[in-house]
């Protein structure tokens, strides 16, 4: 993403990037808007510091430059130092999502003995197939079940664990018509990842850094939109020869004007998707994300729940109900109904409560979560495809009445549009069609950035000895910006600073280090001159 002027070409004592010497160039003709004694040669840069290539006006003073004119060598100073100081973040992000968007078919290969079992010709109650997880593995405390949602698919216990992390289960896979447990695995967040995707995930987000590395992930993402858009007005701004070398490469071109045609053109095209997965990003970053849920809240559009709470009566642990529910009618005999083995009479056992939630109108795959003090089962629909089944039902578990429902077509609206967008960023919204999207934004993102870094390393001069790499456009080009646009400009960016705190913080540490290094330069300036 470290692109420089897409308009400015090579500079004398720079490499034209197709390996040919600098063709000799006639003498400059001084054209009407320069300074008398001074020329503009396509290519260079004039005594101002802008560029005077032939899509950028040139001008005699600054009040002659106004509007996109004055506006592009900004918008390009800060997509460069951007592109360049940032880059290696979203290089790291960009790499860990595609390989996590690949791991959903991993998934299924990698762990398919957990995951499959053989079909049989009747499953065993929901309430034995636990029994036996809990069975196989004693020392965990059994928190919810997901069911399977297709033939041949394992039923997953999960459980709380003494040496789990946080936001992490036990699995236990148990065949579902034999109610052997068929292996355990680690599962992570609520789409239940295992340990591949797991690891991935927790990469992607913080760099397996815990609570400092979030600070990474938050600065890509609230500077991956800045990056994306500045190159987008770049791109478009930018004036050539035909409207189809703004969608796709230009043909017959080499060195660093070929690479500069890959990169724009690529970037035109994912824009969309990287600007989505900036802001689906910053929805669970830690101080953006603070802020956005600060004003779904004030809008009334948070994400509801369904209330699982017993009025006026406990449950414990194992799901027995509490009190103020013994003795309803209906429960006399239910003890030996399948699933209520072992059951205390106060509670309808885990497959009636499902049978409640199936007749509520839940189908498809679901979750149960138990019983617990105070609370009453949750069962909630998982499927997470488009048309989306995501309705959740509380069920009493003395009499297996519903205790409260919720419907995702009842959510408020930023609230199923946030739902959406996270899904999407997971690869979870549409499946398949969803993690192949991610994984060619992922890919589209990383040929960007190398193509920036190129484009950066052919402009490096040649001439002089020792290292040297392609310079930005000239310092001050926020002079030559109008104030009627410059006063909105700053406070739009200062209102966005506040939004996204490490956006703000890291561009005000970009323009001291810029203020400081140019003041160094002008401090040696007269010294060299005297050497």
């Amino acid at each position: 993403m470290a692109i420089d002027d897409p308009a400015q070409g090579p500079r004398t004592d720079e490499r034209a990037g197709d390996g040919k010497p600098p063709a000799p160039r006639a003498e400059p003709a001084h054209t009407k808007n320069s300074p008398a004694g001074t020329t503009t040669v396509p290519g260079t840069t004039n005594a101002s510091g802008t560029s005077a290539a032939s899509d950028t006006p040139a001008a005699s003073d600054t009040s002659a430059v106004s509007g996109w004119s004055a506006l592009r060598p900004l918008v390009l100073r800060l997509h460069f130092y951007a592109g360049l100081l940032i880059a290696p973040l979203l290089l790291v992000a960009a790499t860990s999502g595609l390989l996590y968007s690949l791991s959903y078919q991993a998934e299924k290969v990698l762990y398919r003995h957990e995951l499959r079992a053989p079909v049989g010709d009747r499953a065993q109650p929901i309430a034995d197939q636990i029994a036996a997880a809990r069975a196989a593995h004693p020392e965990g405390t059994v928190t919810s079940v997901r069911l399977p949602s297709e033939e041949g698919a394992t039923t997953q216990v999960l459980m709380a664990t003494p040496d789990a992390k946080e936001s992490h289960s036990l699995a236990v896979f148990v065949d579902p018509y034999t109610a052997e447990v068929r292996g355990a695995l680690d599962s992570y967040g609520s789409s239940g990842a295992l340990p591949v995707r797991a690891w991935l995930s927790e990469f992607h987000r913080h760099l397996q850094l815990g609570e400092p590395g979030l600070y990474y992930s938050e600065l890509a993402a609230s500077w991956l939109w800045v990056v994306a858009l500045g190159g987008l007005l770049l791109w478009v701004g930018r004036k050539r020869a035909s409207k189809r070398a703004l969608l796709v490469p230009e043909r017959g071109t080499t060195g660093r004007r070929r690479t500069l045609s890959l990169h724009g053109s690529l970037g035109l095209w994912a824009v969309t998707g990287l600007v989505l997965l900036s802001a689906t990003g910053l929805t669970w970053s830690k101080y953006a994300g603070g802020n956005i849920g600060e004003i779904k809240d004030q809008l009334g559009s948070s994400t509801p729940s369904v209330s699982a709470a017993l009025d006026g009566g406990t449950a414990d642990a194992g799901g027995a109900g509490g009190g103020g529910h013994e003795g309803h009618e209906g429960m006399e005999g239910m003890e030996g109904m399948p699933g209520m083995e072992g059951m205390d009479a106060a509670d309808i056992g885990v497959d009636l409560a499902v049978v409640a939630a199936r007749q509520a109108g839940l189908d498809g795959p679901i979750q149960v979560t138990l019983p617990t003090e105070g609370l009453g089962y949750t069962i909630a629909q998982t499927d997470k495809q488009f048309p989306v089944r995501l309705d959740s039902v509380a069920v009493d578990p003395a009499d297996g009445m519903i205790l409260d429902e919720l419907r995702f077509a009842d959510y408020p609206l930023l609230a199923k549009l946030t739902r959406f967008g996270i899904d999407a960023h997971m690869g979870l919204f549409l499946g398949l069609p969803n993690q192949l999207a991610l994984a060619a934004l992922a890919l589209s993102l990383i040929l960007l950035i190398v193509w920036g870094y190129r484009m950066w390393w052919l402009r490096r001069p040649t001439k002089k000895s020792g290292f040297g790499v392609g310079r930005p456009v000239a310092r001050g080009t926020w002079r030559k910006v109008p104030l009627t646009w410059l006063l909105p400009l700053v406070a739009v960016t200062a209102l966005v600073g506040w939004f996204l705190p490490l956006l703000g913080i890291s561009l005000l540490v970009f323009l001291a280090l810029d203020a400081a290094l140019g003041l160094w330069t002008r401090a040696r300036r007269p010294a060299a001159a005297r050497g």
